[in-house]
């Protein structure tokens, strides 16, 4: 039975979480985080797509991406595992896969949810009890957003920008929310759109946003199942 598409929609950002196999490490040295780092810049160019946010984590990777075309993330999903897992292969004289099947993703409402899940992601290292701050985690969009470090592979959102004229203003402003943690409510429905077992479940967002989405694409997409923020990854 073929594969059912992603479903993604120029200039709609998306949320795309993709572990490692059987949750084992993908990353095994300081110098495999900027290997990852360099594939995912090329592809980003190469397929014309915004990477806005990201964490690598030991045996995951967070990403925040707008496409300009409907391919564009599949591709650069494509092209960085296919270089990445080739140069990681020759490198540590191993054979197979480093990653668990199909990279998971979820349509975002950046008007409404932009802003916290760009934090989720950020926060991992945090939640997984890595560091007791995002700012001590180097692989991270944070470095960016929150400490003004360059990062040439990321685009600021426009949300993000409209915190302040100045990239000195919106760190601090950025920063500021940190102070206060993410609802367990808002974890849990970030979670759960990207745990979707269906391909075409629900965005997250609201019913206008959906109706939008599935109007654009001519689908249907199912609903985010109701129920209890669930523990951290």
């Amino acid at each position: 039975m073929p594969r059912k598409p992603r479903i993604y929609a120029p200039g709609i950002t998306s949320h795309i979480v993709q572990r490692g196999n059987n949750r084992s490490a993908c990353f095994f040295s300081e110098d495999d985080f900027k290997i990852y780092i360099n594939a995912l810049g090329d592809a980003l160019s190469l397929y014309n797509v915004k990477l806005h946010a990201f964490v690598l984590m030991t045996n995951h990777v967070h990403l925040l991406m707008t496409p300009a075309t409907t391919e564009g993330i599949s591709c650069v999903m494509q092209s960085v595992g296919r270089t990445y897992v080739s140069t990681i292969n020759r490198l540590y004289h191993r054979t197979g896969t480093l990653w668990e099947g199909r990279h998971k993703a979820c349509l975002i409402d950046s008007e409404s949810y932009f802003l916290a899940c760009q934090r989720y992601i950020e926060l991992n290292p945090v939640r997984a009890n890595m560091v007791k701050h995002p700012s001590e985690y180097t692989w991270s969009s944070y470095q960016f957003h929150g400490v003004g470090r360059k990062i040439t592979c990321l685009t600021p959102h426009t949300i993000y920008q409209a915190l302040g004229l100045t990239p000195e203003i919106r760190q601090r402003r950025y920063r500021e929310l940190f102070n206060t943690a993410l609802p367990p409510e808002q974890i849990h429905t970030i979670r759960n759109c990207l745990n979707q077992l269906s391909l075409q479940s629900s965005p997250l967002g609201n019913d206008k946003f959906r109706a939008e989405i599935e109007a654009h694409l001519n689908v249907r997409f199912g609903h985010l199942a109701p129920g209890h923020p669930v523990k951290s990854e």
